[in-house]
């Protein structure tokens, strides 16, 4: 176990960072006017995305190889489920000076897509490039 979590310290540190800073009064966080309207969905995008490619990033160190399991995808979607409903409860019961938004969470559902696409993507194409090699 603590040598799984010694390749996932990147995932973790990324973990409490989002977790901080969605619990953060927004009168703290540096203000965004001169943003566009919907920065914040962006923002909670790019967290699970970069949250993703971690926790595959620490896998891949882990078994030394680019092989994945169906089993490994459904635990990295799991884990990005519960911390993403996790922050959106916390916002709403705990952190009431924040609002938890459905479109919070389904951005960051959008950002946990992007990512296990884009590692499928990868594989896939880095399998391909095996293949082709040999012949």
């Amino acid at each position: 176990m603590f040598r799984t979590l010694k390749f996932q310290f990147p995932a973790i540190l990324w973990s409490v960072f989002v977790v901080t800073l969605c619990a953060l009064p927004q009168n703290d966080l540096p203000q965004s006017q001169h943003f566009f309207e919907g920065f914040d969905k962006m923002v909670h995008l790019g967290f699970f995305f970069v949250l993703t490619v971690f926790l595959f990033y620490g896998k891949i160190k882990q078994q030394n190889s680019f092989d994945y399991r169906l089993l490994t995808i459904v635990k990295i979607v799991l884990i990005n489920v519960i911390l993403g409903g996790g922050i959106e409860l916390l916002q709403w019961k705990v952190f009431t000076y924040r609002s938890a938004e459905w479109w919070d969470f389904f951005a960051d559902m959008t950002g946990l897509g992007m990512g296990v696409f884009s590692y499928l993507l990868l594989h896939r194409s880095t399998f391909f490039f095996k293949l082709n090699k040999k012949h």
